[in-house]
């Protein structure tokens, strides 16, 4: 990795139709039917659910040599498995805790949490036509929002971003959150950067 090169973030969304003319939304119950909604945090997972655990977020990418080197080398992350299905790739990339053999790593893609997949419909790298995906964050295609990643020191963390060139959606010091950060990945996809321990109180924003 080039230190100090930018990772480019122009990214401009490709969505022209709206995903409900072909795929109509689920119904749920109304809120007016739940008569103490903060009752199902409290509950503990039931005998059926009590297996269940968010294992991973699918982000698609433009360029996967930009994408990879940007999660393993920019914030540390490691790679998995790659998994080539023919007319796309997947990368599923996690924090690693354990000094894992090559096989473990494989292997252990679907039995933990905080997984990372990234998705590469090849030829997407070298379509000049090919604009990117959406972020999420702008009309049209609006919804999705971010990632998050924890760190010890959000400060020393972010001044070592602004080192290798990393591009920022909000610095520590923008707004009235000092003590988060929003960091921008090569395709544009928003990426919360906050300490371990985070006060959210309407005091310690003020």
């Amino acid at each position: 990795m080039i230190i100090g090169a930018r990772w480019s973030h122009d990214v401009k969304p490709l969505f022209t139709h709206s995903r409900s003319q072909h795929h109509p939304s689920p119904s749920f119950p109304s809120h007016e039917n739940i008569v103490d909604p903060d009752a199902r945090i409290r509950m503990p997972a039931s005998r059926e659910t009590a297996s269940f655990k968010f294992n991973h977020t699918m982000l698609r990418i433009k360029d996967p040599k930009a994408s990879l080197a940007f999660y393993t080398e920019v914030l540390g992350m490691t790679l998995l498995r790659e998994l080539n299905m023919g007319d796309f790739t997947l990368y599923f990339l996690a924090y690693e805790d354990d000094n894992l053999s090559p096989d473990e790593k494989s292997s252990s893609v679907f039995a933990r949490q905080g997984v990372l997949e990234l998705t590469h419909n090849h030829g997407t790298e070298k379509d000049p036509n090919f604009q990117g995906y959406a972020s999420g964050n702008s009309e049209p295609g609006k919804g999705f929002g971010h990632i998050a990643i924890t760190v010890a020191n959000v400060e020393e963390a972010c001044a070592r971003f602004e080192k290798l060139g990393v591009s920022f959606k909000k610095r520590l010091t923008d707004g009235k959150m000092r003590h988060i950060a929003f960091i921008l990945d090569p395709d544009g996809y928003w990426i919360e950067v906050v300490p371990h321990t985070l006060d959210l109180s309407t005091k310690s924003i003020q």
